[in-house]
């Protein structure tokens, strides 16, 4: 597969790259290159649903193949390494790394793939097409688009909105736009695929209908924006409207969430999709070599990206998210395969020295060698499992933190229960009727629930940044070899630096971010 380096100039040219994938391999068709931008290429249903097909994927590869481990997980103190974006953990990040390069060209490669779609669909398409069908392509667009927009206001800070391919490659200088305008671009992007999405596609159990979005997950992730501007009102109607529709739900057990039979079930609102039986590199899912221990993925290397001792001290004795969160000498897990046997234990005397950086490794999306359960490898080690961008339980966890509405406490019946349905799943007590939900056991839940799904990082930025970097200073950032380390971040840690061969083609990328004019 090629490798397409992003950068403002020849963004436009994105556009034109037809790049696919998902859980199956029907995912993973695509149109040449040629012939996507043909004038006879939108002429049926199939050919136009397949335009985004890359975008519930294989154009996010970039950015997930190590830099989603490494700005979100190291960042935020979850994970220890000593390679592959180490530097995070230390705060010293330089512009010339490829952990903020490889990001950056993936989300802008969305955005222009977005941009054609949203811009050019309408009129391309031909006569056989459904109505139905285009409108809903483009509303998916607007969805990605936002996504992206998102992942890059949260990286980056100020980025520059761009609506219009064919301008940018005409005059490629362009400045960055204001954080609060790039959250408004975001949700208007989201309004309109929440009003033009198909509606309530969710079936309970694994399905390849739930891999598409719909409008209840344009509304899912328009809560979480509003909850990340503070519009709190907003955030809980909109986290109200998802929960009271029915359309999502919590699988009764944690551990299933990771296994490749439970693609895309009920509680996954967007998960990026790959295949393992795609023998391409980064068409299938890295994560059982970045965080899988090698006698687990028949790779020439694995645990790449281990927890940190922080992050195991973090979970309460008897959470079950635990054992399906890290691995520790003595746990037990029968359906994975390790040495050809199903059925492994990560036995001291036969395995000795695989946990000697921090004592664990991660569980969470390790699904061992392959096994019917969980489909080929490819010739790296990559499998089919999804990945999270959102699922359910957030939801619950954004209705819970809107009601608290940035106070320390609340007693509301509504919060609690909404926090306790997360605390029953884990097997933990639950808040009592005199017990209040407390800011701090809120953030403390979402960091055990979402441990190395990429998300603790960016709940950190939303803190006051006082109040972030206390909590940081205080955490152990080293490894076993090393012994306990302290590092204490500056408030521009929290905003990673543009990649620095963009900014030497565009200069203004250096400059005071500028209102955007809204259209």
């Amino acid at each position: 597969m090629k490798i397409y380096k992003i950068n403002f100039k020849s963004l436009a040219v994105v556009a034109l790259l037809a790049l696919s994938a998902s859980c199956s391999e029907d995912y993973l068709d695509r149109p040449t290159q040629d012939g996507y931008v043909s004038d006879n290429f939108y002429t049926s249903d199939e050919q136009v649903q397949r335009t985004t097909y890359g975008m519930y994927g294989r154009m996010w590869a970039p950015f997930f193949t190590k830099c989603f481990f490494a700005l979100s997980e190291m960042s935020s103190g979850n994970c220890w390494s000593n390679v592959d974006g180490n530097e995070v953990i230390q705060f010293k990040l330089t512009s010339d790394s490829f952990i903020l390069s490889d990001p950056w060209r993936s989300c802008f490669g969305i955005v222009a793939q977005s941009n054609d779609l949203i811009n050019n669909l309408n009129t391309n398409a031909k006569a056989g097409v459904s109505p139905d069908v285009i409108k809903n392509t483009i509303a998916e667009a607007h969805f990605f688009r936002a996504v992206s927009y998102f992942y890059l206001v949260r990286l980056f800070g100020p980025v520059p909105i761009i609506e219009d391919n064919l301008a940018l490659a005409k005059n490629p200088m362009v400045n960055n736009n204001r954080i609060e305008d790039v959250y408004k671009f975001i949700e208007n992007d989201l309004k309109y695929a929440a009003a033009n999405l198909k509606p309530k596609v969710r079936l309970r159990g694994s399905s390849t209908t739930n891999v598409f979005v719909s409008q209840g997950t344009a509304e899912s992730f328009l809560a979480k924006i509003y909850l990340y501007q503070k519009d709190y009102t907003n955030a809980r109607a909109m986290a109200e409207k998802v929960i009271n529709s029915g359309e999502f739900g919590l699988l009764p057990n944690y551990g299933d969430l990771f296994l490749t039979s439970k693609n895309n079930n009920e509680e996954s609102i967007y998960s990026w999709q790959w295949s393992g039986a795609v023998n391409e590199y980064q068409a299938g899912n890295p994560s059982n070599v970045q965080y899988g221990l090698e006698i687990l993925n028949n790779a020439s290397y694995g645990a790449v990206y281990v927890p940190s001792n922080d992050i195991q001290e973090a979970f309460e004795v008897g959470d079950l998210r635990r054992k399906e969160s890290y691995m520790i000498y003595g746990d037990t897990y029968p359906g994975l395969q390790a040495d050809g046997v199903v059925g492994f234990t990560l036995d001291k005397t036969k395995y000795p020295n695989v946990l000697d950086a921090t004592g664990a490794a991660v569980k969470k999306y390790v699904v061992g060698e392959a096994t019917g359960e969980t489909g080929p490898a490819d010739n790296w080690a990559s499998m089919s499992n999804c990945n999270y961008i959102m699922r359910y339980a957030d939801v619950l966890l954004i209705h819970a933190e809107a009601i608290l509405a940035g106070a320390n406490e609340t007693s509301d019946p509504n919060a609690k229960a909404s926090f306790n349905k997360i605390r029953k799943r884990a097997g933990l007590s639950e808040l009592n009727v005199n017990t209040p939900l407390t800011k701090k056991a809120l953030f403390q839940e979402r960091r055990v629930e979402f441990a190395f799904e990429g998300e603790f990082w960016y709940d950190l930025g939303r803190l006051p940044r006082a109040e972030a970097i206390d909590i940081i200073s205080k955490q152990d950032r080293g490894s076993d070899y090393e012994g306990v380390k302290h590092y204490t971040p500056v408030e521009t840690d929290f905003v990673f630096p543009k990649p620095a061969n963009d900014v030497r083609k565009n200069p203004k990328l250096k400059e005071a971010p500028v209102p955007y004019v809204f259209k």
